[in-house]
């Protein structure tokens, strides 16, 4: 039996899911995955905490981290995963309260980071090919495509799905780094993420790309609730420009130092 501190920690941010949070998904992730759940509340004024108290309590897999106050999903997902690597987790990652990618998906991108070291960032990818379930509306996918193409071409990765909830990561010193600072974005805190992996931060070098993978998954489901319409749009946009700039100085100190 994997001793709970060697175990991947999967991160699950949650606001107000009292009356939305799978509980059964949860412990399908606890139960089947062999790994922790660290679920984040982000100071949420419903009846969250209370419910994810009473789960913790039927698991030994799983775990509440509750932040005093909400400071948005970017910052949940950060404390998180830098409480899960101050624990000692070899692999980190983070997933949707929503489930909108399904436990055993997640499962599977822990097992492609576990069985190829040479990874150390896996990425969940809505890619809708023949066979899989990828079930998504147009306006989200269209609009969704314009901002993954704008990303990928402002962090110069050929990267197809930046905002897919679904990563994990190995503990690694450029993660530890990435992490130390607050993000910049509360909308796209996932590109500013693969960001500082990739040019490096706080000191720490970056990842090369062979270090990352994409993989499609095999079943994504568009869960009603969430909202991408032009003025989250515009936010996600500002963002992205804000984030292209940091990455650009943070580059320059790298690319001199190897003159």
């Amino acid at each position: 039996m994997i001793e709970a501190a060697l175990r991947p920690v999967v991160v699950i941010p949650c606001f107000n899911e009292a009356n939305r949070l799978d509980t059964d998904a949860v412990l399908r992730l606890a139960e089947a995955g062999g790994l922790n759940v660290l679920l984040v509340d982000d100071g949420s004024t419903d009846a969250t905490v209370t419910l994810v108290q009473a789960l913790v309590a039927t698991r030994t897999e799983l775990e509440l981290l509750a932040l005093e106050k909400n400071m948005g999903k970017a910052e949940a997902v950060r404390h998180g995963l830098n409480h899960a690597l101050q624990g000692g987790a070899p692999v980190v990652g983070y997933l949707d309260a929503d489930f909108s990618t399904p436990p055993e998906e997640f499962i599977r991108l822990v097992n492609v980071l576990i069985n190829n070291p040479t990874l150390d960032v896996v990425l969940g990818s809505r890619v809708a090919l023949l066979g899989t379930h990828i079930e998504r509306r147009a306006r989200r996918h269209y609009l969704g495509r314009v901002f993954g193409t704008l990303a990928a071409t402002s962090l110069g990765m050929a990267v197809y799905d930046t905002q897919c909830g679904a990563k994990v990561f190995r503990a690694t010193p450029s993660l530890r780094a990435a992490l130390a600072d607050p993000f910049l974005s509360r909308w796209v805190f996932d590109v500013e993420l693969l960001g500082r992996l990739r040019v490096g931060a706080d000191g720490s070098p970056g990842l090369t790309l062979d270090a990352f993978r994409e993989v499609p998954l095999e079943a994504w489901h568009d869960v009603p609730g969430g909202t991408l319409g032009v003025a989250q749009m515009s936010h996600a946009l500002g963002d992205l420009a804000r984030i292209s700039w940091q990455q650009r100085l943070a580059a320059r100190p790298n690319a001199e130092g190897g003159q």
